[in-house]
C-alpha cells in the first residue's frame, strides 16, 4: 500500500486492498494479471499495488527492539560462526559490564556455543569475528523480508532495483 505520494507504507492483504478501492478510498496502481477475484456476475482485478487518494501522515517508523526482531535481521544464524541448526540467545557484541547498551548496533543473535565461547569479553578479546556488522533495519526491508515472495509490481516503489 502505497501513500498518495506513492511513498511505501505497509504490506496489506487483498481483501483489505479491495475494500479500500471499493469504498473509493484508495486507487488501483498495478494488478496481478494472473489471478482475479470472481463473482457471480462480475469479475475484480487482483490488486498487487494500491494508492491511498489521501495522504496519511506517519510519523517516522522504527523497528522495535525485541529478541524476534532481532533474530530476523540477522535471518536466524549465528553472526559468529553463521550455524542456523542450534538455539538462539541474544549476545552483547560490547558487554553491558563494558558499557555496551541495548541498541540495534550492539546486539546480535548468537548460537549458544558462541555465546559461550566469546563471554563476557569483546569479540576482539575473545578471537571472534561478527559476519555481519549488526545495523538498525529499515521498516520497508522489515516488512519485505516478512514477506516470502517480493511481487515484481512493488520493485519501483520499493526503492529497488
Amino acid at each position: 500500500m502505497l501513500n498518495q505520494s506513492y511513498e511505501p507504507l505497509t504490506i496489506c492483504n487483498v481483501k483489505k486492498a479491495i475494500v479500500l478501492i471499493l469504498l473509493h478510498k484508495a486507487e488501483l496502481v498495478a494488478q496481478n494479471k494472473t489471478k482475479a477475484i470472481r463473482t457471480v456476475t462480475l469479475t475484480f482485478p487482483w490488486p498487487s499495488v494500491i494508492r491511498l487518494k489521501t495522504y496519511i501522515s506517519v510519523p517516522y517508523k522504527n523497528v522495535i527492539l525485541t529478541r524476534k526482531n532481532i533474530l530476523k535481521r540477522d535471518g536466524h544464524k549465528c553472526v559468529y560462526c553463521g550455524r542456523s541448526d542450534l538455539p538462539f540467545t541474544i549476545d552483547h557484541v560490547i558487554p553491558k559490564s563494558k558499557g555496551g547498551a541495548d541498541t540495534w548496533e550492539n546486539l546480535v543473535a548468537a548460537c549458544l556455543p558462541c555465546n559461550n565461547k566469546k563471554g563476557n569479553r569483546t569479540p576482539e578479546e575473545a578471537g571472534m569475528t561478527l559476519r555481519t556488522k549488526p545495523y538498525r533495519p529499515n521498516h520497508i526491508l522489515y516488512l519485505l523480508n516478512s514477506v516470502n515472495n517480493v511481487d515484481v509490481n512493488w520493485k519501483p516503489y520499493l526503492f529497488q532495483d
